[in-house]
């Protein structure tokens, strides 16, 4: 008997996490895509394909399904500047290497859907309040995992700032990369920045 309410039950808490899953996706895509004004609870669930009462069991708040979709895009960005450090080529690419794939990870669609939020939270206390802790704890992470991806001192002061031009040049070029295909113009900046920055450090 209790075998069998184990067994119900961990297929309804697969279901549970599959939709809460679901309601995340939809929420990221819809804020990259389509902007904060459409990413309400209602026009998430519709994405994601379940009833507006089953977001709302997950997330009963607006803010609360923001957060948390907030928290995953930190999470699956923080995951994929720390996997640069491990697929670099050896050699004088490997510099550039760095530099592009840090670009690359501020032209994804995770941080288009954290810069609606960012943008929303500009002008309301309450949501800057909530994603303040979350973009400096990621922004600690992406400054830490880049350092070490270029093999560089982190008690280099001179390193450090570095790093920080390097991040604030991608954040940049993402920027910019969400009104219009960039990537002609992008890929002549992160040639000349990587050039300065070998030079930098060396």
């Amino acid at each position: 008997m209790g075998r069998d309410l184990t067994a119900v039950r961990e297929p309804k808490q697969d279901r549970s996490r599959a939709t809460r899953e679901r309601l995340l996706s939809s929420t990221i895509e819809l804020l990259a895509r389509r902007g904060w004004d459409a990413s309400t609870v209602s026009t998430v669930a519709a994405a994601a394909g379940v009833s507006r009462g089953a977001a709302q069991h997950h997330f009963p708040t607006r803010e609360a399904l923001i957060t948390a979709a907030l928290e995953q895009v930190f999470e699956e960005m923080t995951q994929r500047i720390r996997e640069v450090s491990q697929t670099l080529p050896d050699g004088p690419a490997h510099i550039h290497a760095v530099v592009e794939r840090a670009v690359d990870i501020y032209t994804g669609m995770e941080f288009k859907a954290a810069l609606q939020v960012w943008a929303a939270a500009a002008s309301d206390s309450a949501l800057r309040d909530l994603i303040l802790p979350l973009e400096g704890k990621f922004a600690r992470a992406a400054h830490r995992y880049t350092m070490v991806a270029l093999g560089v001192d982190p008690d280099d002061v001179q390193a450090h700032r570095l790093v920080q031009a390097t991040l604030d040049l991608a954040r940049g070029l993402g920027l910019a990369d969400t009104l219009s295909d960039d990537s002609a113009r992008r890929a002549q900046v992160i040639d000349t920045w990587s050039r300065q920055l070998a030079l930098a450090l060396a």
